[in-house]
């Protein structure tokens, strides 16, 4: 099997199929001898900031001296950025692989229980490929916890980011609902670490209650210092049950990630003792492309994968502080299965002066048109296809001294991305 058959096997019921639910991931890896049985390591979920949160932990680690296998979820130019280990991706040729070996158990599973959905078969090649190459993984749940297919790990250690309005076709329409799924990934005995507040928090809090977990709170048992440093992200202090660091720096822009880093290392300290050379190393070292990434200069151009409300406000705030009044033009595209509306009025608490709208080749015609987003978004909006001649249509509106801003989808984002190369 090829990489290009690899991925035309995986993504055969269509890469946006769905199914919710634990069997069919439970039972492929039984399967092929529960993989994942002997790993520790930690679960991530949240409406925002899990994947910033996982890549933190992971690098901080690897400086630690393990060997860290990381499950990020979605990938941004390649399926193979999804397996990694010491944040190197799986090569092409080991993915193929994987999955030829994996194949016979999954046909099996089909013929028994219904077609493995593409994310149920990533996830059991990314346990069958890093099981035996690993001593730690940082698993990012893929949507909400409870019925995820990665909720059918456990790894010890249960983090839950935030909680916000997403996916409410699926989630719930109310905070208490999205609160519900995604506390479901605390399992009995585990070491539980939330950023919640609120009535989230209070739900994360019964959940952990009733399975016997030890809670650290964001706010309460673990205190968080920062101090931005612009574009050169933040230098931050933080301090837990048994562990203080000061002095952090942490590369990572955006006025929410201090607080992804804050949970990924009392993460770290709840999976065994970590030392502050490896907390700082871990931190300094850390890189997360597509958010708030800066590409280009004059003009500036910056990448920003948030694609709910909550997250393009957190960003567009982020943003606003360190431009200042500076031109800034938007690049927008989204997926069809969120509220337009909503994610319109996020855009528009950016400020743009413009507005760019184009639609994701690498959506697989899941966009909702650029015509009808410009439509809708009013004055100073304009549609442009494909991608590249938006950016550079956006790069000619804002002028060398200005700003673009890709975002609202991480397939723009990482199509955009890889136009770099």
């Amino acid at each position: 099997m090829t990489y290009p058959e690899a991925l035309a096997y995986i993504s055969r019921i269509g890469r946006f199929g769905m199914k919710l639910g634990t069997e069919r991931t439970r039972a492929i890896l039984d399967r092929i001898g529960s993989p994942d049985l002997g790993l520790t390591g930690a679960l991530i979920a949240g409406t925002n900031g899990k994947g910033s949160t996982a890549v933190c932990l992971a690098s901080i680690l690897q400086a630690a001296g393990h060997v860290v296998g990381f499950m990020p979820k979605p990938h941004l130019v390649s399926y193979t950025e999804r397996i990694q280990v010491n944040g190197t991706p799986i090569t092409e040729r080991d993915f193929a692989q994987t999955l030829e070996d994996l194949r016979p158990t999954l046909e099996v599973i089909a013929d028994e229980m219904g077609q493995p959905t593409e994310f149920e078969m990533l996830t059991a090649m990314a346990l069958a490929y890093l099981a035996p190459r690993v001593d730690c993984l940082v698993c990012e749940v893929g949507l909400g916890g409870r019925l995820d297919a990665t909720n059918a790990l456990d790894l010890g250690v249960a983090v839950i980011t935030n909680v916000d309005l997403d996916h409410q076709k699926y989630l719930g329409d109310t905070i208490e609902k999205i609160a519900n799924e995604k506390a479901a990934i605390i399992k009995h005995g585990n070491r539980v670490i939330t950023g919640c507040e609120g009535t989230a928090l209070a739900i994360v809090e019964g959940y952990a209650r009733r399975a016997g977990a030890l809670l650290w709170r964001l706010g309460d048992e673990i205190r968080l210092e920062s101090t931005s440093r612009g574009w050169d992200g933040h230098l931050i202090s933080i301090a837990g049950p048994g562990f203080e660091h000061a002095g952090l720096a942490l590369p990572l822009v955006g006025d929410y990630q201090p607080a992804n880093a804050a949970l990924a290392v009392a993460t770290a300290h709840a999976l065994g003792d970590v030392s502050d050379d490896a907390v700082r190393h871990g931190l300094a070292q850390t890189t997360w492309p597509g958010r708030l990434q800066m590409i280009a200069t004059r003009p500036r151009v910056v990448l920003d994968g948030g694609h709910n409300p909550a997250a393009m406000t957190k960003s567009g705030v982020s943003l606003r502080r360190l431009i200042g009044s500076e031109r800034l033009v938007t690049v927008f595209s989204m997926l069809s299965e969120r509220d337009p509306a909503a994610l319109l009025a996020a855009l528009q608490t950016l400020r743009p002066d413009h507005a760019v709208f184009t639609e994701a080749t690498s959506a697989g015609g899941h966009s909702v048109p650029a015509l009808e987003l410009a439509s809708m978004f009013g004055h100073g909006a304009e549609a442009v296809l494909p991608p590249r001649a938006a950016v550079d249509r956006a790069k000619e509106l804002t002028g060398p001294d200005g700003n673009v801003l890709v975002c609202g989808s991480l397939y723009l984002v990482g199509e955009v991305l890889a136009l770099r190369g």
